[in-house]
This record gives structure tokens, C-alpha cells and sequence, in this order.
């Protein structure tokens, strides 16, 4: 009966202690509706509603029943017609589509003949999960092509991968991981030492100073920002020698936004530090704002996947 009581005794004051935490029982019941709202809504396996842009050389009747297919099947949304393919490419580069569908001139000659495809499919590779979506454009149904009786089966779409023609998925995993990286550490890190500060009475000596409130925070930040631009060097440094992961184009444009990056993460971390009283309450936080920063971010599912408030 005594260790009953004393179990009890136990119990009952970590309860109450949980009652007056509201931060805690708050994430009892957020994370689980987090989830649920996030991998019931955000996330979606079959990805779908490709951004897509179009040239067509062609412009017959045929043609634009081959768009119109591609845009009933769900997988692209033509959302853009470009005059040229470099300009088709320009937009791919600038991320402003995923994917860009060429109609030749012969497009009818190619449907007559059915001995090679009858249109290109540009695809943008650097996201595996991407590619694969689009590759669903393959099999898509062509009035009047017939394929080569004698020989195999010929493909309606002939399809050209970019920026990944290998179909490694080290190309996006790694480049990827420095925001994971840096958005795990970064705020954890900012958030824990103003709250530690706080908690030793450190940060009520610093106030007292003639220390002006921008100097402290900006003298408390700056060696995180040294750190991020480290971690960021390190990642690219092993993806290079391990994963074979080049930079292809400028390393300064790549360190800009790296900084940029990190100052938010920073920021995201002080407005945590503010929000927390202990560092407990710090890193429970944190780690709260991780999960839809990763699932939503890109880089586990594509964003083309999620509809459009996600």
C-alpha cells in the first residue's frame, strides 16, 4: 500500500505540472493533428498537376488533341506556350515548369509512319520523384499512331531528362540536406543558447550594459552564421568527394542564398527562444516547427504533389 500511495504521489504531481505546462499540453494534441492534416492533405504519394509548357511546331488538329490527352491524364497542367525550345528551357531552368512537351513539325508524318516517337517530353530530373511522374505521359493514347507492326513497341513521347540524365538520387538528396541541415541546427541552436542565457540570469547582466539590444542580439547570431556557412561548405565538400555531386554554376550566388537562408532560420529561432521560458520548452518547439519545414519544403515530396494552401 505505501508504494501504491508514493506511486500515485508521483503520478499525480507530473500531472499537474503538465496542467500548468500549457506549451507541453498544447503539442500533446498538435502534433497529432499536425500530422494527420499534414500527410492526410499535404503530402501525396502519386504526384500530379505537373507544372508543364508547351511548343508546338506542328498546330494541327492532331497535335492539339495530343495537348489536350496530356491535360486530361491529370500528370502535367499546361500552364504556358513558348514560341522556341530554348525558350521551353529557359523556363525549366528557372524552375518556373517541371516539364515541357515538343511537337515537331512532322508531327503528322511521325503518326503516319509510327516507326519513332511523335513528340519530346523535357523533363526536369533533378527530382527523381519528378521524372517518374512524368514518365506516366508514356503510355499516353494517340488517335491515328500505330506503332512499328514489325518491329517493338514504339513510345508516343520521347522523353530527354535535365539536369540529372543519370537518374542519381544523390543529385537531389544531397544539395537538399544543406536546408535540412542548417534548418536543424540553426534554430536549435539560437533557441536553446538565448533561453540557457535567460535561465543562468546571464541575459539580465547583458540588458544592465550600455550593450544596445540590436548589438546583443546581432554579437549573439553572428557565430551561428559562421557555423551555417561551414556546414554548408562540409555538405558540399562530401557530396563532391563521396556522392559525386558537382556545383554547376555559381559558388558566390549558392553562398548568398545559403546566408539568406540561415539569417531566417535565425530569426526562427530567436521568435522560439522568446516563446520559451526553460530550454526544454526550447527544444520541444523546435522540434515541433521541423516536421512541416521538411514535408513541405520539397524535399521529400514535390511541391507539384501538394494542393495549392499546403
Amino acid at each position: 500500500m505505501g508504494a501504491t500511495r508514493r506511486f500515485v504521489a508521483i503520478a499525480s504531481k507530473e500531472v499537474r505540472q503538465l496542467r500548468r505546462d500549457r506549451l507541453t499540453l498544447g503539442m500533446i494534441f498538435g502534433i497529432p493533428v499536425l500530422q494527420l492534416m499534414l500527410f492526410g492533405y499535404a503530402i501525396q504519394q502519386e504526384v500530379r498537376h505537373l507544372q508543364a509548357g508547351v511548343v508546338d511546331f506542328a498546330n494541327t488538329h492532331a497535335s492539339r488533341e495530343l495537348l489536350e490527352r496530356a491535360q486530361a491524364s491529370q500528370v502535367v497542367d499546361l500552364v504556358a506556350r513558348a514560341q522556341s525550345v530554348d525558350e521551353l528551357l529557359s523556363w525549366i531552368r528557372a524552375g518556373r515548369i517541371a516539364v515541357g512537351i515538343v511537337v515537331p513539325r512532322d508531327f503528322e508524318r511521325r503518326l503516319e509512319r509510327g516507326d519513332r516517337p511523335v513528340a519530346q517530353l523535357l523533363v526536369d530530373a533533378s527530382d527523381p520523384i519528378q521524372l517518374a511522374a512524368a514518365r506516366g505521359l508514356l503510355a499516353l493514347p494517340v488517335v491515328h499512331f500505330r506503332g512499328n507492326p514489325r518491329g517493338p513497341p514504339v513510345p508516343v513521347l520521347e522523353v530527354r531528362p535535365y539536369y540529372n540524365p543519370e537518374r542519381r538520387t544523390e543529385v537531389q538528396i544531397v544539395p537538399g540536406l544543406i536546408g535540412v541541415i542548417l534548418t536543424m541546427t540553426m534554430v536549435l541552436f539560437t533557441a536553446v543558447a538565448i533561453v540557457r542565457e535567460r535561465e543562468r540570469g546571464n541575459l539580465e547582466l547583458l540588458i544592465t550594459t550600455p550593450v544596445k539590444t540590436p548589438e546583443l542580439m546581432a554579437g549573439k547570431l553572428a557565430p551561428y552564421v559562421v557555423i551555417g556557412l561551414i556546414q554548408t561548405t562540409v555538405v558540399l565538400l562530401v557530396g563532391r568527394a563521396v556522392f559525386r555531386v558537382p556545383v554547376r554554376g555559381s559558388y558566390l550566388d549558392l553562398y548568398l542564398g545559403a546566408l539568406v537562408f540561415i539569417s531566417a532560420t535565425l530569426c526562427l529561432g530567436l521568435l522560439i527562444s522568446t516563446l520559451s521560458q526553460t530550454q526544454f520548452q526550447a527544444f520541444q518547439l523546435s522540434f515541433f516547427t521541423f516536421l512541416p519545414q521538411i514535408l513541405l519544403s520539397g524535399f521529400m515530396f514535390p511541391f507539384d504533389a501538394m494542393p495549392w494552401p499546403a
